[in-house]
C-alpha cells in the first residue's frame, strides 16, 4: 500500500508543482465525555479530531483529499490513533467540454449503495444529455488507506444515463452492482451427537444490484412532482417506489403530499433473505403557511402501514429567521412518543458571533403497555468569527434518561479557511 500511495503522489507532484491555486480547511475539535466501566466507576475521555479538506488547482485539473485524525488525549483507546481517509483522488473536468474523469478514494452518491470506493469515474454530458460510469473497490472499515485485496468479490460500478434537455422535466435510468468480499468464520455448533463443534462457515459473495428510475416535473414555482423507482434484480421485484409533489396554493400556502411503498433491501445470499418481513407503505400530507417574511407555521401527518399493523405521527410548528419549536406525536406499532423541542440561532455584529441554544422534552415508549421514560436534552453553542479565514465553536451538550443519567458533554472546534492563488513564473 506504502507503494501505492507513493506512486499516486508522484505522478500528482508536477501538479503541486505548477498549480495555480490552493485552498481548503483545517479543523481542530476537542471533545469530551464520560464512559462508566461498572455501576459506580467511570472514565472522563478527551477526544482530539484533526480534519483537513485540501484542494490543488491547475486549470481544469484538481487535486482533492479529505482526511481525519483522530486520538484519545491521556488513555489510549484500543484503536488510537487513527486516520480517516475520505478523499484522495484527482479529477480533470469539461475535457473536450464533454468529459470529467476522477481517478482515487471518492464519494459515490446513490440512495440504495452511498459510500466511498477507490477507482474512476467517467461523466461525459452534452447540451442536456449526461451519461457516466464507476467502477472501483470498496473502502476498508474506518477509512484504511488501503486497497482491497479482492477485486473481484469486494467491488462497486454502475452507470446513469440523465436528460434534463425538454423544459420542466428531468428524467434520469441508473444501474448499481455492489459486492461485499464474504469473510469465513468460526462458530459452534451441535453434531449429531448433540455435542458442541466448532465449525468453519463459508459465505458466499453478498450482493445489491439494482435498476432505477426517476423523473421530476416542475412548473415554475407553483408545482413540483418527483418521483423514483428501484428495482432489484437479484430477487426480481420492485424494492421502493416513492412520489412526492409540493403545490404552492398561494403566495402564503403551501401543500405537501409523500407516498413510499418499500421492501427490506437484502443483499442476495444472505442468510437473512429467507426471512419474510414484509413491505411497508408510508403517506404524509402538509401544510405550510407564512405569515410574514419573518414566520412560518408549519404541520404534518403521516402513517406507515406494515404487513399487519401501522403506525401515525404529526408534528405541529412555527419557524422563522430565528429559529424554530415544534411538537411531535408517535402512536402505534413504531411505539408512542410525544416530544416538544425549540431551536435558535441568530448571528450578530456582521457574523462576528453566533449564539445558539436548543432544548427539547420528550416522554417515550415501545409498547403501549410498557412504562413511560422521559429524556431530556440541551445544548448551548457560541460561533466566534473574528477574522474571515477563522472561527472558534464551543458547544455544550446535556442529555438525560433512565439509561443515560445526566450525561454532560463539552465540543471545542477552531476552523481555518485558506485559498492562496500562486504566480508561476
Amino acid at each position: 500500500m506504502k507503494k501505492i500511495i507513493f506512486l499516486l503522489l508522484l505522478l500528482c507532484m508536477p501538479l503541486v508543482i505548477t498549480a495555480q491555486n490552493i485552498n481548503g480547511r483545517v479543523s481542530s475539535s476537542f471533545y469530551t465525555f464520560e464512559r462508566f466501566t461498572t455501576a459506580s466507576e467511570s472514565n472522563t475521555y478527551v477526544r482530539n479530531y484533526e480534519s483537513l479538506m485540501l484542494n490543488v488547482n491547475e486549470g481544469k485539473v484538481s487535486l482533492r483529499t479529505r482526511l481525519n485524525f483522530e486520538t484519545n488525549l491521556g488513555d489510549k483507546m484500543d484503536y488510537d490513533p487513527r486516520v480517516r481517509f475520505y478523499n484522495l483522488y484527482v479529477e480533470a473536468r469539461d475535457l473536450f467540454d464533454v468529459a470529467t474523469i476522477k481517478v482515487g478514494r471518492q464519494t459515490m452518491f446513490n440512495g440504495i449503495a452511498s459510500g466511498l470506493y477507490d477507482g474512476a469515474h467517467l461523466k461525459l454530458k452534452y447540451s442536456g444529455y449526461s451519461l457516466s460510469g464507476f467502477y472501483g473497490g470498496n473502502v476498508p472499515a474506518y477509512q484504511k488507506m488501503e486497497l482491497t485485496d479482492s477485486w473481484s468479490d469486494d467491488y462497486v460500478l454502475g452507470g446513469k444515463f440523465t436528460v434534463s434537455a425538454l423544459e420542466d422535466f428531468h428524467f434520469a435510468v441508473s444501474y448499481i452492482d455492489k459486492n461485499f468480499k464474504p469473510y469465513d468464520y468460526i462458530a459452534l455448533r451441535l453434531d449429531e451427537e448433540l455435542n458442541p463443534v466448532n465449525v468453519l462457515i463459508r459465505q458466499k459473495s453478498n450482493q445489491y444490484k439494482f435498476l432505477s428510475g426517476e423523473a421530476v416535473y416542475s412548473y415554475k414555482e407553483t408545482f413540483t412532482l418527483n418521483t423514483q423507482y428501484d428495482f432489484d434484480l437479484n430477487y426480481m421485484a420492485t424494492s421502493k417506489f416513492e412520489a412526492g409533489t409540493r403545490i404552492q396554493g398561494t403566495e402564503n400556502l403551501g401543500v405537501d403530499l409523500y407516498y413510499n411503498y418499500r421492501e427490506p433491501r437484502v443483499r442476495y445470499n444472505s442468510i437473512f433473505s429467507v426471512f419474510d418481513y414484509g413491505n411497508t407503505q408510508e403517506i404524509e400530507a402538509g401544510l405550510d403557511y407564512k405569515f410574514s417574511e419573518v414566520i412560518t407555521a408549519f404541520t404534518k401527518f403521516g402513517n406507515v402501514k406494515y404487513k399487519d399493523a401501522s403506525s401515525q405521527r404529526i408534528t405541529l410548528g412555527l419557524k422563522s429567521n430565528y429559529g424554530s419549536i415544534s411538537y411531535r406525536n408517535n402512536s402505534g406499532y413504531a411505539g408512542e412518543l410525544s416530544s416538544i423541542s425549540a431551536y435558535t440561532a441568530h448571528s450578530f455584529m456582521d457574523g462576528y458571533i453566533t449564539p445558539s441554544l436548543g432544548v427539547s422534552f420528550t416522554t417515550y415508549r415501545l409498547e403501549k403497555d410498557a412504562d413511560k421514560n422521559n429524556l431530556t436534552s440541551f445544548l448551548a453553542g457560541m460561533n466566534v468569527r473574528p477574522w474571515k479565514a477563522f472561527s472558534f465553536d464551543v458547544q455544550m451538550q446535556y442529555f438525560n434518561n433512565v439509561i443515560y443519567r445526566d450525561d454532560f458533554r463539552v465540543l471545542l472546534k477552531i476552523n481555518h479557511w485558506f485559498n492562496t492563488n500562486l504566480d508561476i513564473l
